[in-house]
């Protein structure tokens, strides 16, 4: 199967950063302050990785992040390995400077841009989200970035674009092979990319965005299950029909569209009725739409939500 259930995972069963080879923590130290010399001087320190100033967020959840440790070891990001472990152990596999960031399709105006010129369009927050994996894993994560809705505005789409699809870098060279159709592809709603709580995130605990997180740039979107989240995205393209994703095309009875969160549609292999937070011994009860109902379930509003899963 495509994705297994992984065990329960417990803080001692996470890998120790200081386990990894020095010489992959000098490549993606590398990595960091390349990416960081590319960015403003009002953005990001290029000695410290600091991303900076940081606009306070009316968003953010109240609970406690998850530990960066475990926030950059226990990562999905099949490109660079399929084990939790592997993304943080290949981050010499993707270098995340330079980097361009193309916006097409149903658009007045397409273009592309820098990751300089990204940064100027809007002042970057610290968001607090609750993040939910469909494996059963949680995780509380202080993104920094902007809103999509932004980014939109600025290419201006057109009244026939619906939907949002997002194409991730993939190099056949250095990525994995198989497990998927690459390159990776996700989709939104037009609705849904504009929403204010959908980010498309640089960094992380106020550090540029670590290669095994999605660097340089990745979406963000709390409400659904974190395989929408596309990472390290070179494309974003509108367009009048639903697109069709990787892991829908991977597997269609098991992946959908939407990917809401939903404690009462289980995926065909386990229950969504429940979850393990990183860093927490005892499952909790899934929130609807992971606790963001209150902000988001009005674009679902009559919909068969076990249907259109």
């Amino acid at each position: 199967m495509l994705i297994r259930r992984p065990p329960d995972v417990l803080p001692s069963e996470i890998t120790d950063p200081d386990l990894y080879h020095a010489r992959r923590r000098f490549i993606a130290q590398a990595g960091s302050l390349a990416l960081a010399a590319a960015l403003p001087a009002s953005q990001a320190n290029a000695a410290t990785g600091r991303l900076g100033p940081l606009a306070a967020s009316p968003f953010s959840t109240t609970e406690a992040p998850t530990s960066r440790k475990a926030v950059t070891t226990y990562n999905n990001f099949y490109e660079l390995g399929t084990d939790k472990a592997d993304p943080a152990e290949n981050t010499h596999r993707l270098r995340p400077a330079p980097w361009t960031l193309r916006i097409e399709g149903l658009v007045h105006k397409p273009r592309s841009f820098g990751i300089e010129d990204l940064l100027k369009l809007a002042p970057l927050e610290e968001r607090i989200y609750r993040m939910r994996c469909v494996e059963g894993w949680s995780m509380v994560i202080p993104w920094v970035g902007f809103p999509l809705a932004t980014l939109l505005k600025a290419a201006e789409p057109q009244g026939s674009a619906k939907y949002v699809e997002f194409v991730s870098h993939y190099d056949k060279a250095t990525m994995t092979h198989g497990v998927l159709d690459w390159p990776y592809t996700e989709g939104l709603r037009l609705d849904e990319a504009r929403h204010p709580l959908t980010i498309l995130a640089v960094g992380l605990y106020g550090d540029m965005l670590p290669v095994q997180n999605g660097a340089p740039i990745r979406l963000v979107v709390p409400w659904k299950y974190g395989f929408k989240g596309a990472k390290s995205i070179v494309t974003l393209r509108l367009v009048d029909k639903q697109p069709l994703t990787a892991w829908m095309k991977a597997g269609p009875s098991e992946y959908g569209f939407y990917s809401n969160v939903n404690p009462e549609v289980d995926h065909p292999r386990w229950s969504q009725a429940t979850e393990r937070r990183i860093g927490e011994f005892l499952k909790r009860k899934t929130l609807m739409f992971n606790g963001y109902a209150d902000q988001v379930a009005s674009m679902y509003a009559g919909m068969d939500l076990r249907r259109y899963f």
